[in-house]
């Protein structure tokens, strides 16, 4: 395959990138990114030597650079990762995640259809949904989406245009919704990094609300194997959900990066005010990918955990 990675320098894209850059599968590699703020910008050239890595600059808002790409590599193969992903930045300002999550997927779809691709996966969101109550049932498949802010919802506007374009023009395409990831590399405006800076630099840790809102944590090397085996071997025109079955309160998550750091977390905790249309609780039901693709998450939150203290302590 010639695989086109869209945002193979943040953080989910970028450990997908390490992950199966070597497999055999891939004849030549082509990361597009815009090098926004989100975006480790050293990933862009950390892989410049090998033999099927190639980098280019562009943003999928762009159709005519798009357009380009597809053509000068002969893509045959697309994930799509390349998104605004910050609920907080898409509450204040929603222009760009209008631009990049609608428009930018639209854009490779046309693309992918000009192109002939073969496969086009397109990485979502569980947060598409809406939330959860206590007690009520899992994600899957069939929940209707039911996004709740402007980040959700143009998740949502590109899984429906990234259906349209199975069921219009039969373009083969998957879809993933994934649930909270954490690991190397992620970008300091998310939770979990939030949480490990503010102890390694003895700032307080900002907890929206009353920290009771539940999450499912997924380690983001799990979530790219598991894409791995979508784009390798999922069936056209379905969605795979994908979680770790790791649902934890906010609160339970600071816990356990205290507890790996040795300190208290009542001595580090300032609660704030909570965000607007704040989600209250998402969790994953991983049934199908699991037994229609063998699949399953491997790592255990501890370790997942102790894994991304011991990068950040090297970064930061």
């Amino acid at each position: 395959m010639n695989l086109l990675v869209t945002g193979g320098c943040g953080f989910i894209g970028s450990n997908f990138i390490e992950q199966i850059i070597n497999k055999k599968q891939v004849f030549k590699l082509v990361n597009l990114d815009s090098l926004s703020y989100a975006a480790n910008h050293d990933k862009a050239t950390e892989w410049e030597n090998h033999r099927p890595y190639y980098f280019d600059k562009a943003d999928i808002s762009d159709y005519g650079k798009v357009h380009e790409i597809f053509y000068k590599h002969n893509i045959t193969h697309v994930i799509h990762f390349a998104a605004e992903t910050h609920v907080d930045s898409s509450i204040s300002s929603p222009d760009a995640f209008i631009n990049t999550n609608i428009l930018g997927t639209y854009n490779l779809l046309k693309a992918a259809l000009h192109f002939n691709v073969e496969r086009f996966h397109h990485v979502s969101t569980d947060e598409v949904y809406g939330h959860l109550k206590k007690g009520e049932m899992k994600f899957h498949e069939g929940t209707p989406y039911n996004p709740r802010n402007p980040y959700s919802a143009s998740k949502a506007a590109a899984d429906f245009l990234v259906r349209s374009y199975f069921h219009t023009y039969g373009l083969p395409v998957t879809i993933s919704n994934c649930s909270n990831n954490y690991g190397p590399n992620q970008n300091k405006e998310k939770f979990v990094p939030t949480v490990i800076e503010s102890l390694l630099c003895g700032r307080k840790i900002p907890i929206y609300g009353n920290g009771e809102n539940i999450r499912d944590w997924i380690y983001v090397k799990d979530h790219c194997s598991a894409l791995w085996k979508i784009l390798t071997k999922g069936k056209l025109g379905e969605t795979y959900l994908v979680g770790a079955e790791c649902e934890k309160t906010n609160l339970e998550i600071v816990s356990e990066i205290c507890t790996i750091l040795n300190k208290d977390p009542k001595d580090h905790i300032s609660f704030v005010e909570d965000r607007k249309a704040h989600d209250f609780r998402y969790a994953i039901c991983n049934l199908k990918i699991m037994k229609n693709l063998k699949w399953k998450p491997s790592m255990p939150l501890e370790v997942g955990l102790k894994k991304t203290i011991d990068h950040y302590k090297e970064v930061l």
